[in-house]
């Protein structure tokens, strides 16, 4: 975070975030020092979730990205809107919206799919519906 480096002040709300995601310590740190942290500490401090090697780059990230794509959208769907609800302040949490999105998952044709392909012992074939 270079502001330190620049005079410059940075908005509550970016802070805000810094800090719940990497705690008080650290995001003190990382503004105070404005220095470039190592992967592995980026790893460390919660700011990224992994570390890939750059010559496996490519495919982890095609590999990872295909193993969210085979799962069951409306799901992913509901897990990030519910997972943005909670991290806002409680007073703006729309809990319905998350409510609805859930119970969604549990009307549609992909839940049918989801638990057949279980017991059938199968890749289930969802189509977001």
């Amino acid at each position: 975070m270079p502001p330190s480096k620049l005079g410059l002040g940075y908005a509550y709300e970016g802070i805000k975030r810094l800090v719940d995601i990497v705690g008080p310590a650290f995001a003190k740190e990382i503004f105070y020092t404005a220095r470039r942290f190592h992967s592995s500490e980026a790893q460390g401090m919660g700011l990224v979730n992994r570390v890939v090697p750059r010559a496996k780059i490519e495919a982890y990230v095609r590999d990872y990205a295909a193993s969210i794509g085979e799962n069951a959208p409306l799901t992913i769907r509901s897990v990030k809107l519910c997972v943005n609800e909670a991290t806002k302040d409680p007073s703006d949490r729309n809990l319905a919206a998350a409510q609805v999105a859930v119970d969604a998952c549990f009307a549609s044709e992909d839940y049918i799919e989801g638990r057949n392909a279980f017991l059938e012992k199968r890749k289930p074939i969802f189509r977001a519906r």
